[in-house]
């Protein structure tokens, strides 16, 4: 107890003395989060093993096709910002953006892979196979106040001082129909808060994802492919942003259903993408036939977690088996129906399909 007593005086103490310290919020620095504890945060949805089989070769835009793209731009938008430098380019709809490359996916794994370790992550999912790879949580330390406590203190106890915030990031590559590779990044966070009014436990709870945040790795990882800083922020800057289409919650011969109002294309990717905003583990998906194979557990209403002193102290519970399900994208022409199947493929209208529905048609909104 002593010891407790002696970190959270510490800690109260650091804080006060920062309070007039400036936030570096404009920066990003995850390079320490890779040598702390891990959040063990229980998701509504079951996380998938790591896998690293797969090594591939990577490569880089050359200076020739840079050349050629620029030269490429109709005269008329010579003085705009083009949106694609060599075979890489942005591409963005309502707050939701990704990069399509032109090369295959297979040449695209390990560099997007050596990107993230170099941004000072770890990697919790690393499947090639499913072209899906997901960040362990971390904390962005360039959000932690830089005062004189900070600067002599914090290089001897660097777990002394938290954000109170954790980020995890999934990349997934999905080929496209001419041979190239689309890159999503989506973001989930986490928020600690007091769980009682004598502020003496916390409990992680989920925060919104941050758009701008997937924006700029995305941007960083442009860079990575051979776009110069410069040329990626005006890329970025000038992809245009056609308004997307809202959704609705409805119920089709009693099965819940978000109803689109556009076409298969568009929707298979902001479904995708919903669902990687939303922490769903997806096994495998089939576009030909609109799938997505997914892994559920239902929240516990009554279930918290527990700080990190909690921690020390109780023994983790069992974990929930997981449910799995299928998310099916349904089209007619320029209407869109996105309901939820069982394991067997039949449909689905139980509490859970309810709720899967409805974070989906959430994060579409």
């Amino acid at each position: 107890m002593n010891a407790v007593t002696t970190r959270a005086g510490l800690l109260a103490l650091a804080v006060a003395l920062s309070a007039c310290s400036v936030l570096e919020g404009d920066k990003i620095d995850y390079k320490s989060a890779a040598k702390g504890s891990t959040l063990e945060v229980p998701p509504d949805l079951t996380q998938l093993s790591r896998d690293s089989r797969y090594n591939v070769p990577g490569g880089a835009v050359s200076a020739a096709a840079l050349q050629a793209s620029q030269a490429a731009q109709p005269s008329g938008t010579a003085n705009a910002a083009a949106t694609q430098l060599g075979d890489v380019r942005i591409e963005r709809e309502g707050n939701k953006r990704w990069l399509v490359i032109d090369r295959p996916a297979d040449k695209l794994w390990e560099p997007v892979r050596d990107f993230w370790l170099e941004n000072g992550f770890t990697l919790d999912t690393d499947q090639a196979n499913l072209g899906i790879m997901e960040t362990d949580w971390a904390e962005n330390r360039a959000k932690l106040p830089q005062d004189l406590i900070r600067s002599t203190l914090g290089k001897v106890i660097d777990s002394l001082y938290s954000t109170g915030e954790r980020d995890r990031f999934r990349t997934r590559l999905e080929r496209n129909a001419k041979g190239g590779t689309e890159i999503y990044i989506t973001h989930r966070g986490m928020v600690e808060v007091y769980s009682n009014t004598s502020k003496d436990q916390t409990v992680w709870q989920p925060r919104a994802a941050d758009p701008e945040l997937e924006t700029e790795f995305l941007r960083r990882l442009m860079v990575r492919l051979g776009v110069s800083q410069e040329q990626s922020k005006a890329v970025v800057a000038a992809a245009a942003a056609p308004a997307a289409k809202s959704a609705t919650v409805s119920t089709v011969n009693n099965v819940p259903v978000v109803q689109i109002s556009e076409g298969f294309d568009r929707a298979w990717r902001r479904v995708g993408v919903a669902l990687d905003r939303t922490g769903f583990t997806v096994e495998d998906r089939n576009r030909n036939e609109g799938l997505y194979f997914v892994r559920y557990v239902a929240p516990n209403a009554d279930k918290k977690e527990t700080g990190f002193f909690g921690k020390l102290f109780t023994r983790t519970p069992a974990a929930v088996p997981p449910l799995k399900y299928r998310i099916v994208v349904r089209s007619q022409g320029e209407s869109t129906t996105v309901s939820v199947l069982n394991e067997a493929g039949a449909p689905e209208s139980s509490a859970n399909a309810e709720r899967i529905v409805r974070v989906i048609a959430d994060d579409l909104k």
